[in-house]
């Protein structure tokens, strides 16, 4: 009998349902190995790692786009451990986008700094096959394990600048933070475990890590046992998705994002505010629509109070920043803010994670444009990057400076740019599902983020009377290949306001 057991658990290892995520790991170890038969080739590892990135992308977007209608019917595979979906298969499309967009950045800013340059591409591509797999996740063991994976890769990410203060200090944050955090969602894993997991009950799960089975014994118990048993399981639930809270940046968890945005390495702190924060959203939606689904009416009273609380808090403490990394920090919370209103509506408006998925691609062109500028502005000290290095930006490399009020101007939300349909369709779903209270809050919240935004776009556009008039500035003449990969990013920022026909909201 066991050996039957152990033949069926073996005849479901799909290894070709994760080849691209072991592609990635396999070519994070081949870096390590060119850079040891050829250390005069510093450029080479990055070369390679943004291709073979790249190559991967165009291999997973294909395969989606043809196989479209047989990722809608999931698969099961390693014991039920991994789901793969529509959704799944875009998330890791967008994974891979993030790895190399990350990559390109890299490339900039470590080209003049003495620091390591395989190993930073080398955690990159391993942290990337993490969040791939996150996505794909359907078991609360492999959940753990692979977020863990991904948590220490970032930390190595965030401390990576070893010369500059601001960034091991921004890595010593970002360690207790993540630990504190994980520590929270351990604990409420356990609590469902040893509920779920109870010989003593009439009602146990076969297997209590596994979303399928926990889900099953929740709505069961539910009928069974009533409000008195589920006060365990609430809060095990709760405490799992106060972890992801930490994750995706919410209030009251946010605490640490303006000081790791700062100190982090510009591509790293691109990396946190597209990469990690769709991660944390991807996981939230799993829970919610699966093993969670029928505590809804305790989660999501939690979720409608943290959203609003987020909403408000990042938009007005966005107001007050200068320095640019913590500008896109704590605008960060807000557009989260909005994320967790386009969750939320998920759960009774079918198309509404359709708008969330539009919303995060449209966040990460926006972004990473942004970003891919800051790279190319500034001191050597990234940390200190503020508005003023952007003065008159437009007037002395207009096209830096186009690239980045388009982006900044889609982060807000302006017509007819794509973060104006993005933020459209969040709402509309919003109003769909009955959010009025959050709705109205993210409404209020798109006119306070005009202000800071419109402050940056202002002095990339503007000249500063009060700023020294012999001033130098300090920016580096982006490459032919960064021009190329910014005007793709700007493109597909201005194509996607004007046209959405890829995605099918309805």
């Amino acid at each position: 009998m066991e050996l039957e057991t152990l033949q069926q658990i073996v005849a479901t290892n799909l290894w070709s349902a994760i080849l691209p995520e072991i592609f990635l790991g396999c070519l994070a170890v081949v870096l390590l190995f060119v850079d040891l038969l050829y250390p005069r080739h510093r450029e080479l590892s990055g070369r390679i790692a943004f291709w073979a990135v790249t190559g991967l992308l165009l291999v997973l977007s294909w395969r989606y786009l043809g196989h479209r209608e047989a990722f809608a019917a999931g698969q099961l595979s390693f014991s039920g451990m991994i789901y793969q979906d529509t959704a799944s298969e875009w998330m890791r499309l967008f994974f891979v986008f993030c790895a190399a967009m990350v990559c390109h950045l890299g490339s900039v800013f470590l080209r003049n700094r003495p620091l390591a340059k395989v190993e930073y591409y080398h955690t990159v591509l391993v942290v990337t096959a993490g969040l791939m797999l996150l996505a794909q996740s359907h078991d609360f063991l492999l959940l753990f394990v692979v977020l863990e994976t991904v948590t220490v890769g970032f930390y190595v990410l965030v401390s990576y600048a070893r010369n500059s203060q601001f960034s091991l200090e921004a890595g010593l944050k970002f360690l207790i933070m993540a630990g504190f955090s994980s520590a929270i969602m351990l604990f409420g894993i356990v609590l469902l475990y040893g509920v779920a997991g109870n010989p003593n009950l009439p009602m146990t799960a076969v297997n209590p890590l596994n979303f399928a089975d926990l889900g099953a014994f929740i709505a069961g118990s539910d009928s069974q046992y009533g409000n008195t048993y589920n006060l365990m399981v609430t809060a095990g639930a709760a405490l799992v998705i106060i972890g992801i809270a930490f994750k995706i940046g919410a209030v009251p968890f946010q605490v640490w994002i303006p000081d790791v945005y700062q100190g982090a390495p510009t591509p790293v702190t691109a990396f946190l505010a597209v990469g990690s924060k769709a991660a944390g959203f991807i996981m939230l939606f799993l829970l919610l629509k699966g093993p969670f689904v029928e505590l809804g009416a305790v989660l999501v009273p939690l979720l409608t109070v943290i959203a609003i609380l987020t909403l408000i808090f990042g938009n007005i403490a966005a107001l007050g920043q200068r320095n640019v990394k913590r500008v896109m920090g704590m605008s960060g919370v807000a557009h989260a803010g909005v994320l967790l209103m386009g969750v939320i509506a998920s759960l009774s408006v079918p198309w509404a994670f359709t708008a969330v998925m539009f919303y995060l691609l449209v966040y990460a062109l926006g972004s990473f444009a942004v970003f891919s500028v800051m790279a190319h502005v500034g001191p050597s000290e990234d940390s200190d990057l503020d508005q003023d290095h952007f003065d008159a930006l437009i007037q002395q490399q207009p096209y830096l400076g186009s690239v980045l009020v388009i982006g900044l101007g889609s982060l807000a939300g302006i017509p007819p740019l794509a973060g104006f349909v993005a933020k459209l369709l969040i709402f509309f779903a919003a109003f769909q599902a009955g959010l009025y209270a959050i709705l109205g809050v993210a409404l209020v919240g798109v006119v306070i983020s005009i202000y800071y935004y419109f402050s940056w776009i202002r002095a990339a556009v503007m000249k500063n009377p009060f700023l020294e008039e012999d001033r130098e500035p300090v920016f580096t003449t982006p490459r032919f290949s960064a021009k190329v990969i910014m005007g793709l990013l700007t493109l597909g920022t201005i194509m996607l306001g004007l046209y959405q026909g890829f995605f099918h909201f309805g």
